[in-house]
Protein backbone atom coordinates (compact mmCIF):
# COMPACT_ATOMS: atom_id res chain seq x y z
CA UNK A 1 0.00 0.00 0.00
CA UNK A 2 1.36 3.43 -0.94
CA UNK A 3 1.90 6.16 1.62
CA UNK A 4 -0.95 8.15 0.11
CA UNK A 5 -3.32 5.16 0.32
CA UNK A 6 -2.33 4.46 3.93
CA UNK A 7 -2.91 8.12 4.83
CA UNK A 8 -6.34 8.05 3.15
CA UNK A 9 -7.27 4.83 5.01
CA UNK A 10 -6.40 6.47 8.33
CA UNK A 11 -8.55 9.50 7.46
CA UNK A 12 -11.54 7.42 6.40
CA UNK A 13 -11.44 4.87 9.25
CA UNK A 14 -13.48 5.78 12.30
CA UNK A 15 -11.79 6.15 15.65
CA UNK A 16 -12.55 3.01 17.67
CA UNK A 17 -13.26 2.96 21.39
CA UNK A 18 -13.45 -0.39 23.18
CA UNK A 19 -15.63 -0.65 26.27
CA UNK A 20 -15.12 -3.55 28.67
CA UNK A 21 -18.49 -4.39 30.22
CA UNK A 22 -21.93 -4.26 28.63
CA UNK A 23 -24.17 -2.72 31.29
CA UNK A 24 -26.33 0.39 30.99
CA UNK A 25 -23.34 2.74 31.11
CA UNK A 26 -21.86 1.17 27.98
CA UNK A 27 -25.35 1.27 26.41
CA UNK A 28 -25.64 5.01 27.02
CA UNK A 29 -22.25 5.62 25.39
CA UNK A 30 -23.67 4.34 22.07
CA UNK A 31 -25.71 7.46 21.08
CA UNK A 32 -22.82 9.72 22.11
CA UNK A 33 -20.41 7.66 20.00
CA UNK A 34 -22.73 7.86 16.99
CA UNK A 35 -22.97 11.64 17.29
CA UNK A 36 -19.17 11.94 17.46
CA UNK A 37 -18.64 9.51 14.58
CA UNK A 38 -16.81 7.13 16.90
CA UNK A 39 -17.03 3.37 16.41
CA UNK A 40 -17.91 1.78 19.75
CA UNK A 41 -17.01 -1.86 20.37
CA UNK A 42 -18.12 -3.63 23.54
CA UNK A 43 -16.75 -6.73 25.26
CA UNK A 44 -19.86 -8.18 26.91
CA UNK A 45 -19.81 -10.55 29.87
CA UNK A 46 -22.79 -12.47 28.50
CA UNK A 47 -25.37 -12.44 25.73
CA UNK A 48 -28.44 -10.24 26.11
CA UNK A 49 -26.86 -7.49 28.21
CA UNK A 50 -27.91 -3.84 28.11
CA UNK A 51 -25.17 -2.80 25.66
CA UNK A 52 -25.61 -5.83 23.43
CA UNK A 53 -26.40 -3.41 20.57
CA UNK A 54 -22.68 -2.68 20.31
CA UNK A 55 -21.28 -6.00 21.58
CA UNK A 56 -18.33 -6.95 19.37
CA UNK A 57 -17.75 -10.16 21.30
CA UNK A 58 -18.74 -12.01 24.45
CA UNK A 59 -16.10 -13.19 26.88
CA UNK A 60 -14.48 -13.21 30.29
CA UNK A 61 -13.07 -9.77 31.17
CA UNK A 62 -10.87 -11.36 33.85
CA UNK A 63 -8.98 -13.44 31.24
CA UNK A 64 -6.01 -11.76 29.55
CA UNK A 65 -6.23 -14.01 26.49
CA UNK A 66 -9.84 -12.91 25.97
CA UNK A 67 -9.31 -9.20 26.55
CA UNK A 68 -6.09 -8.68 24.58
CA UNK A 69 -7.45 -9.62 21.11
CA UNK A 70 -10.46 -7.35 21.72
CA UNK A 71 -8.24 -4.47 22.87
CA UNK A 72 -5.90 -4.76 19.89
CA UNK A 73 -8.79 -3.92 17.55
CA UNK A 74 -9.50 -0.51 19.10
CA UNK A 75 -7.66 2.78 19.60
CA UNK A 76 -8.40 3.15 23.31
CA UNK A 77 -9.96 0.95 25.98
CA UNK A 78 -12.32 2.23 28.65
CA UNK A 79 -14.84 0.66 31.03
CA UNK A 80 -18.46 0.16 32.03
CA UNK A 81 -17.29 -0.89 35.53
CA UNK A 82 -14.12 -0.99 37.64
CA UNK A 83 -13.83 -4.76 38.12
CA UNK A 84 -11.22 -5.67 35.48
CA UNK A 85 -8.29 -7.24 37.42
CA UNK A 86 -5.02 -5.39 37.70
CA UNK A 87 -3.03 -8.10 35.90
CA UNK A 88 -5.32 -7.76 32.87
CA UNK A 89 -5.10 -3.97 32.91
CA UNK A 90 -1.31 -4.03 33.12
CA UNK A 91 -1.06 -6.60 30.33
CA UNK A 92 -2.96 -4.18 28.09
CA UNK A 93 -0.62 -1.32 28.96
CA UNK A 94 2.45 -3.50 28.41
CA UNK A 95 1.06 -4.42 24.98
CA UNK A 96 1.05 -0.72 24.06
CA UNK A 97 -2.73 -0.29 24.27
CA UNK A 98 -4.13 3.01 25.54
CA UNK A 99 -6.21 2.38 28.67
CA UNK A 100 -8.27 5.20 30.26
CA UNK A 101 -8.49 5.32 33.16
CA UNK A 102 -5.27 3.38 33.65
CA UNK A 103 -4.47 0.67 36.19
CA UNK A 104 -2.64 3.03 38.55
CA UNK A 105 -5.81 5.10 38.90
CA UNK A 106 -8.31 2.23 38.86
CA UNK A 107 -6.70 0.43 41.77
CA UNK A 108 -8.00 3.20 44.05
CA UNK A 109 -11.55 2.63 42.78
CA UNK A 110 -11.14 -1.12 43.19
CA UNK A 111 -9.86 -1.08 46.78
CA UNK A 112 -11.46 1.24 49.34
CA UNK A 113 -8.55 0.88 51.77
CA UNK A 114 -6.06 2.02 49.13
CA UNK A 115 -8.42 4.87 48.25
CA UNK A 116 -8.69 6.05 51.86
CA UNK A 117 -4.91 5.87 52.29
CA UNK A 118 -4.23 7.84 49.11
CA UNK A 119 -6.83 10.54 49.79
CA UNK A 120 -5.48 10.93 53.32
CA UNK A 121 -1.94 11.27 51.94
CA UNK A 122 -3.21 14.01 49.61
CA UNK A 123 -4.71 15.85 52.58
CA UNK A 124 -8.26 15.57 51.25
CA UNK A 125 -11.29 15.48 53.58
CA UNK A 126 -12.45 11.94 54.45
CA UNK A 127 -14.26 10.43 57.43
CA UNK A 128 -12.08 9.19 60.27
CA UNK A 129 -11.15 5.63 59.29
CA UNK A 130 -8.95 2.66 60.13
CA UNK A 131 -7.79 -0.64 58.70
CA UNK A 132 -8.96 -3.47 60.97
CA UNK A 133 -7.87 -7.09 60.75
CA UNK A 134 -9.40 -8.45 63.96
CA UNK A 135 -12.68 -8.11 65.86
CA UNK A 136 -10.74 -6.57 68.74
CA UNK A 137 -9.43 -3.76 66.54
CA UNK A 138 -12.94 -3.06 65.27
CA UNK A 139 -14.47 -3.02 68.76
CA UNK A 140 -11.77 -0.57 69.88
CA UNK A 141 -12.58 1.77 66.95
CA UNK A 142 -16.30 1.57 67.73
CA UNK A 143 -15.67 2.42 71.38
CA UNK A 144 -13.61 5.46 70.35
CA UNK A 145 -16.33 6.72 67.98
CA UNK A 146 -19.48 6.89 70.06
CA UNK A 147 -20.50 3.23 70.01
CA UNK A 148 -21.19 2.72 66.31
CA UNK A 149 -19.31 2.74 63.01
CA UNK A 150 -19.57 1.87 59.32
CA UNK A 151 -17.74 -1.25 58.16
CA UNK A 152 -16.99 -1.87 54.48
CA UNK A 153 -15.46 -4.72 52.53
CA UNK A 154 -12.57 -3.11 50.64
CA UNK A 155 -13.39 -4.69 47.28
CA UNK A 156 -16.51 -5.41 45.28
CA UNK A 157 -19.22 -3.51 47.17
CA UNK A 158 -21.69 -1.20 45.40
CA UNK A 159 -25.25 0.09 45.81
CA UNK A 160 -25.15 -0.57 49.54
CA UNK A 161 -23.63 -4.05 49.25
CA UNK A 162 -20.58 -4.74 51.40
CA UNK A 163 -21.51 -1.91 53.80
CA UNK A 164 -22.92 -2.27 57.34
CA UNK A 165 -23.56 0.05 60.24
CA UNK A 166 -22.50 -1.89 63.35
CA UNK A 167 -22.27 -1.53 67.12
CA UNK A 168 -20.12 -4.62 67.73
CA UNK A 169 -17.62 -6.64 65.70
CA UNK A 170 -19.91 -9.66 66.05
CA UNK A 171 -22.19 -8.08 63.42
CA UNK A 172 -19.55 -8.71 60.73
CA UNK A 173 -18.17 -11.97 62.13
CA UNK A 174 -18.53 -13.73 58.77
CA UNK A 175 -16.44 -11.02 57.08
CA UNK A 176 -13.60 -11.59 59.54
CA UNK A 177 -13.96 -15.36 59.06
CA UNK A 178 -13.58 -14.85 55.30
CA UNK A 179 -10.38 -12.88 55.90
CA UNK A 180 -8.93 -15.71 57.99
CA UNK A 181 -9.98 -18.33 55.45
CA UNK A 182 -8.45 -16.33 52.61
CA UNK A 183 -5.09 -16.33 54.43
CA UNK A 184 -3.70 -13.25 52.68
CA UNK A 185 -3.53 -10.81 55.59
CA UNK A 186 -6.71 -9.05 54.51
CA UNK A 187 -8.53 -6.34 56.40
CA UNK A 188 -11.79 -4.42 56.55
CA UNK A 189 -12.32 -0.68 56.32
CA UNK A 190 -14.03 0.94 59.28
CA UNK A 191 -15.17 4.56 59.27
CA UNK A 192 -16.87 6.94 61.64
CA UNK A 193 -20.64 7.07 61.28
CA UNK A 194 -20.92 10.52 59.74
CA UNK A 195 -23.71 12.81 60.92
CA UNK A 196 -24.68 14.34 57.58
CA UNK A 197 -27.38 16.64 56.27
CA UNK A 198 -27.41 15.20 52.78
CA UNK A 199 -25.39 13.32 50.20
CA UNK A 200 -23.81 15.13 47.27
CA UNK A 201 -21.93 14.15 44.15
CA UNK A 202 -19.38 16.09 42.15
CA UNK A 203 -18.57 14.92 38.62
CA UNK A 204 -15.52 16.04 36.71
CA UNK A 205 -13.87 14.89 33.50
CA UNK A 206 -10.14 14.91 32.78
CA UNK A 207 -8.14 14.40 29.58
CA UNK A 208 -4.75 12.62 29.51
CA UNK A 209 -3.21 15.95 28.51
CA UNK A 210 -4.53 17.52 31.72
CA UNK A 211 -7.65 19.56 30.90
CA UNK A 212 -10.33 19.20 33.62
CA UNK A 213 -13.95 20.38 33.65
CA UNK A 214 -16.60 20.09 36.36
CA UNK A 215 -20.39 19.86 36.20
CA UNK A 216 -22.55 21.55 38.85
CA UNK A 217 -22.59 19.87 42.25
CA UNK A 218 -25.69 17.67 42.65
CA UNK A 219 -27.72 16.33 45.56
CA UNK A 220 -28.42 12.59 45.61
CA UNK A 221 -31.21 10.80 47.46
CA UNK A 222 -30.48 7.20 48.47
CA UNK A 223 -33.09 4.55 49.24
CA UNK A 224 -31.79 1.30 50.70
CA UNK A 225 -28.25 2.17 49.65
CA UNK A 226 -29.31 2.73 46.02
CA UNK A 227 -29.52 6.12 44.33
CA UNK A 228 -33.17 7.04 43.82
CA UNK A 229 -33.12 10.71 42.77
CA UNK A 230 -30.63 13.38 41.72
CA UNK A 231 -31.21 17.15 41.76
CA UNK A 232 -28.92 19.38 39.70
CA UNK A 233 -27.63 21.70 40.90
CA UNK A 234 -27.82 20.79 44.58
CA UNK A 235 -30.20 23.26 46.23
CA UNK A 236 -28.52 25.96 48.34
CA UNK A 237 -25.05 24.95 47.15
CA UNK A 238 -23.92 28.05 45.24
CA UNK A 239 -20.77 29.67 46.54
CA UNK A 240 -18.45 28.07 49.08
CA UNK A 241 -19.99 24.58 49.05
CA UNK A 242 -19.89 24.25 45.28
CA UNK A 243 -16.36 25.66 45.13
CA UNK A 244 -15.04 23.30 47.82
CA UNK A 245 -16.65 20.24 46.22
CA UNK A 246 -15.26 21.07 42.77
CA UNK A 247 -11.79 21.77 44.17
CA UNK A 248 -11.78 18.42 46.00
CA UNK A 249 -12.90 16.47 42.92
CA UNK A 250 -10.33 18.17 40.67
CA UNK A 251 -7.61 17.46 43.25
CA UNK A 252 -8.60 13.78 43.25
CA UNK A 253 -8.64 13.57 39.45
CA UNK A 254 -5.18 15.11 39.26
CA UNK A 255 -3.72 13.38 42.34
CA UNK A 256 -4.85 9.92 41.23
CA UNK A 257 -4.19 10.60 37.51
CA UNK A 258 -7.79 9.78 36.55
CA UNK A 259 -8.73 10.06 32.87
CA UNK A 260 -12.33 10.10 31.75
CA UNK A 261 -15.29 10.89 33.99
CA UNK A 262 -14.79 10.78 37.76
CA UNK A 263 -17.69 10.82 40.22
CA UNK A 264 -16.91 11.82 43.80
CA UNK A 265 -19.72 10.97 46.23
CA UNK A 266 -19.66 13.22 49.30
CA UNK A 267 -21.34 13.96 52.60
CA UNK A 268 -22.35 17.46 53.64
CA UNK A 269 -22.07 17.15 57.42
CA UNK A 270 -24.16 18.84 60.09
CA UNK A 271 -21.06 20.81 61.14
CA UNK A 272 -20.56 22.18 57.59
CA UNK A 273 -17.80 19.89 56.39
CA UNK A 274 -17.59 18.15 53.02
CA UNK A 275 -16.24 14.59 53.27
CA UNK A 276 -15.42 12.19 50.45
CA UNK A 277 -17.41 8.96 50.66
CA UNK A 278 -16.87 6.96 47.45
CA UNK A 279 -15.25 7.27 44.01
CA UNK A 280 -16.29 5.98 40.59
CA UNK A 281 -13.90 6.30 37.64
CA UNK A 282 -16.49 6.12 34.86
CA UNK A 283 -19.84 7.71 34.04
CA UNK A 284 -22.03 7.47 37.11
CA UNK A 285 -25.70 7.36 38.12
CA UNK A 286 -25.37 10.81 39.70
CA UNK A 287 -24.47 12.23 36.29
CA UNK A 288 -27.33 10.80 34.21
CA UNK A 289 -29.19 14.12 34.46
CA UNK A 290 -26.48 15.68 32.27
CA UNK A 291 -27.65 13.75 29.20
CA UNK A 292 -30.70 16.02 28.99
CA UNK A 293 -29.80 18.85 31.34
CA UNK A 294 -26.26 19.94 30.42
CA UNK A 295 -24.50 21.27 27.34
CA UNK A 296 -22.32 18.15 27.30
CA UNK A 297 -23.64 14.93 28.80
CA UNK A 298 -21.33 12.69 30.79
CA UNK A 299 -21.23 9.93 28.15
CA UNK A 300 -20.12 12.23 25.34
CA UNK A 301 -17.67 13.87 27.72
CA UNK A 302 -16.22 10.52 28.75
CA UNK A 303 -15.56 9.61 25.12
CA UNK A 304 -13.99 13.02 24.47
CA UNK A 305 -11.79 12.63 27.53
CA UNK A 306 -10.48 9.11 26.84
CA UNK A 307 -9.74 10.14 23.24
CA UNK A 308 -7.93 13.26 24.55
CA UNK A 309 -10.27 15.59 22.65
CA UNK A 310 -11.17 19.09 23.92
CA UNK A 311 -13.83 18.82 26.60
CA UNK A 312 -17.32 20.28 26.22
CA UNK A 313 -19.15 22.89 28.25
CA UNK A 314 -20.91 21.74 31.42
CA UNK A 315 -23.51 24.48 31.84
CA UNK A 316 -27.19 23.64 32.36
CA UNK A 317 -30.00 23.99 29.80
CA UNK A 318 -32.43 25.05 32.52
CA UNK A 319 -32.30 26.21 36.12
CA UNK A 320 -33.06 22.72 37.43
CA UNK A 321 -32.73 19.11 36.31
CA UNK A 322 -34.22 16.20 38.26
CA UNK A 323 -33.37 12.56 37.53
CA UNK A 324 -35.39 9.69 39.03
CA UNK A 325 -34.25 6.08 38.69
CA UNK A 326 -36.66 3.40 37.60
CA UNK A 327 -36.00 0.74 40.22
CA UNK A 328 -37.60 -2.60 39.45
CA UNK A 329 -39.91 -1.54 36.64
CA UNK A 330 -43.46 -2.83 36.15
CA UNK A 331 -44.51 -5.95 38.03
CA UNK A 332 -45.90 -7.34 34.78
CA UNK A 333 -44.95 -6.58 31.20
CA UNK A 334 -42.27 -4.20 29.97
CA UNK A 335 -41.43 -0.52 30.30
CA UNK A 336 -42.37 -0.01 26.66
CA UNK A 337 -45.92 -1.15 27.38
CA UNK A 338 -46.25 1.80 29.77
CA UNK A 339 -44.95 4.38 27.30
CA UNK A 340 -48.26 5.58 25.84
CA UNK A 341 -49.71 6.72 29.16
CA UNK A 342 -46.42 8.05 30.56
CA UNK A 343 -45.52 10.03 27.44
CA UNK A 344 -49.02 11.45 27.03
CA UNK A 345 -49.21 12.58 30.66
CA UNK A 346 -45.63 13.91 30.87
CA UNK A 347 -44.55 15.15 27.43
CA UNK A 348 -41.66 17.23 28.79
CA UNK A 349 -39.98 14.28 30.56
CA UNK A 350 -37.22 12.25 28.89
CA UNK A 351 -37.31 8.47 29.34
CA UNK A 352 -34.18 6.30 29.19
CA UNK A 353 -34.76 2.55 28.97
CA UNK A 354 -31.77 0.26 29.72
CA UNK A 355 -33.24 -2.73 27.90
CA UNK A 356 -33.29 -4.86 31.04
CA UNK A 357 -35.97 -7.24 32.24
CA UNK A 358 -37.88 -5.83 35.24
CA UNK A 359 -36.80 -7.22 38.61
CA UNK A 360 -37.34 -5.88 42.14
CA UNK A 361 -34.68 -3.31 43.01
CA UNK A 362 -32.99 -3.47 39.60
CA UNK A 363 -32.11 -0.24 37.78
CA UNK A 364 -34.03 -0.64 34.53
CA UNK A 365 -33.99 2.98 33.41
CA UNK A 366 -34.35 6.59 34.48
CA UNK A 367 -36.38 9.70 33.69
CA UNK A 368 -35.26 13.33 33.61
CA UNK A 369 -37.24 16.54 33.87
CA UNK A 370 -35.78 20.02 33.48
CA UNK A 371 -37.31 23.45 34.08
CA UNK A 372 -37.26 26.81 35.80
CA UNK A 373 -39.18 25.65 38.89
CA UNK A 374 -37.70 22.90 41.10
CA UNK A 375 -41.03 21.74 42.53
CA UNK A 376 -42.47 21.34 39.04
CA UNK A 377 -39.43 19.39 37.81
CA UNK A 378 -39.54 17.10 40.86
CA UNK A 379 -43.25 16.47 40.36
CA UNK A 380 -42.93 15.69 36.66
CA UNK A 381 -39.98 13.34 37.13
CA UNK A 382 -41.56 11.45 40.02
CA UNK A 383 -44.94 11.19 38.35
CA UNK A 384 -43.44 9.91 35.11
CA UNK A 385 -41.36 7.36 37.03
CA UNK A 386 -44.47 6.22 38.92
CA UNK A 387 -46.30 5.69 35.64
CA UNK A 388 -43.52 3.37 34.44
CA UNK A 389 -43.18 1.09 37.45
CA UNK A 390 -45.15 -0.54 40.26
Amino acid sequence: MSRRSASRERMVRQVRVGVIGAGQLARMMIPAAIELGVELKVLAEADGMAAGLAADRVGDYTDVETVLPFAREVDVVTFDHEHVPQDVLRALVEAGIRVHPGPDALRYAQDKLLMRERLSDLGLPVPDWARVSTPEELDAFIAEHGGSAVVKTPRGGYDGKGVRVVRTAAEVAEWFAAIVEDGRDGALLVEELVDFRRELAQLVARRPSGEVVAWPLVETVQVGGVCSEVIAPAPHSAGRLADVAADVAVAIAEGLDVTGVLAVEMFETTDDRVLVNELAMRPHNSGHWSMDGATTGQFEQHLRAVLDLPLGGTGCHAEWAVMVNLLGGPAEGTLAERYADALASHPTVKIHNYGKDPRPGRKVGHVTAIGADLDDAVYEARAAAAALQD
